[in-house]
């Protein structure tokens, strides 16, 4: 799904952040993590304050969590197998993830979260394993807590290091650019003279 993030943050704020957050954690493919690097980039600029953002994007992630935990907990595995077959979810496939859940459970549901495709999926699957909810709430709240916070500083440095160095970059990207490109070829070219003495000896 195409969405221009930086103009829909621009336009609905603190909302958006929360709805796109809540959106991906139930299945809409929205990018999350570009979210948040670009509040980040926002904060820097004055745009967002550091409290209100994280609380935003925390509640925003956890509410979508628990929405899939609970669609997971009554549907079971039927909803994953209903609409997981459009991004390659197969009944094999399942059977895999509902194994490592049950291994894993409490470490999946906070280091899960870094991992684009398990985040979405660790919810239901703590749901059909009719994890205990107080359990997974308490682990969720503190992975989304350190996910947002991860991904908003680093949006942070981003935008510092643009409101720094921008108008260099502007002005000499160019120049860089064939630098980089210049060396690269002047390293493959290197590379290739040095296995042609290596082939002739």
């Amino acid at each position: 799904m195409h969405i221009h993030i930086h103009a829909l943050i621009q336009h609905y704020g603190y909302f958006g952040v929360f709805f796109v957050l809540l959106l991906e954690m139930v299945g809409v493919p929205f990018p999350a993590e570009t979210t948040l690097i670009v509040s980040g980039v926002e904060w820097a600029q004055g745009t967002f304050s550091l409290l209100p953002l994280l609380v935003i994007a925390v509640l925003g992630n956890a509410f979508g969590s628990t929405v899939a935990y609970w669609l997971g907990r009554f549907l079971g595995r039927t909803i994953l197998v209903r609409f997981g077959r459009y991004v390659g979810m197969t009944e094999s496939r399942l059977n895999v993830a509902e194994q490592q859940f049950s291994r894993w459970r409490g470490w999946l549901v906070v280091v899960g979260k870094f991992i684009a495709g398990v985040r979405v999926l660790v919810p239901y699957l703590a749901g059909i394993d009719a994890m205990p909810f107080w359990q997974f709430s308490a682990l969720n709240l503190l992975s989304a807590l350190m996910w947002t916070v991860t991904f908003i500083v680093f949006g942070r440095y981003v935008g510092v290091a643009w409101n720094l160095y921008h108008v260099v970059l502007l002005h000499r990207g160019l120049p860089i650019l064939i630098l980089f490109v210049l060396v690269g070829i002047a390293a493959v070219v290197y590379r290739r003279r040095r296995e042609h003495r290596r082939d002739a000896h």
